[in-house]
């Protein structure tokens, strides 16, 4: 069974406008180490990350800047 810890954030990112948008961002922050799952919406500019430890925010925010976006901060 997995003790480890999982987390939920939300992020405001801007920049998202379609589909693929939300596609880019998912596989950027999905290469993270311990990104379970990325939901992303360019309708509401909302970014949901699931993960299995505390993600450090430079990093989620490096990888939305090589997504193409920028991330505002936590929503």
């Amino acid at each position: 069974m997995d003790t480890r810890s999982h987390t939920t954030t939300v992020y405001k990112v801007t920049g998202m406008s379609c589909g693929h948008c939300e596609k880019a961002i998912g596989e950027e922050l999905g290469a993270l180490d311990g990104v379970t799952s990325v939901t992303a919406s360019a309708k509401d500019g909302l970014v949901t990350v699931d993960a299995s430890t505390a993600l450090d925010e430079e990093a989620v925010r490096a990888a939305i800047d090589e997504a193409g976006y920028e991330l505002v901060g936590r929503a």
